[in-house]
């Protein structure tokens, strides 16, 4: 799909990423990945990503383009407590949901496990 959305002229996601990046990293990898975004983006004052620092800093995500109305709605997508900014939990779990893909696996291991135990269950 990234490569239809390429050869379509949009810009690819950093969430686009995300599975290739588990595989490659691993799970402690991908979360100090996702913690040095979050770094990135964040207001040092607050350690918060907040409107103003995710404004100053999306263009080093090739994000420059977006209107504050979309910057705030990514913001508000994210923003779990209602305080107007992402904490790292929130950013980070934001970037996993925004990749669904990155879920398959464990839950084909989820899926694999009922299977079995209902197959011991009911085979009994």
């Amino acid at each position: 799909m990234a490569a239809e959305q390429r050869q379509a002229g949009s810009a690819v996601g950093f969430e686009d990423y995300l599975p290739v990046m588990a595989e490659r990293l691993g799970e402690e990898g991908l979360m100090q990945e996702l913690a040095s975004g979050f770094r990135l983006l964040m207001d040092p004052a607050s350690g918060l990503i907040t409107f103003d620092s995710l404004r100053r800093n999306a263009p080093l995500l090739g994000l420059g383009g977006m209107s504050d109305d979309d910057l705030r709605g990514m913001l508000a997508e994210g923003d779990f407590d209602g305080d107007g900014a992402l904490s790292e939990m929130e950013f980070c779990v934001l970037m996993v949901r925004l990749s669904p893909e990155l879920m398959d696996e464990p839950r084909r291991w989820l899926d694999d496990a009922v299977a079995q135990a209902s197959q011991f269950l009911f085979s009994s």
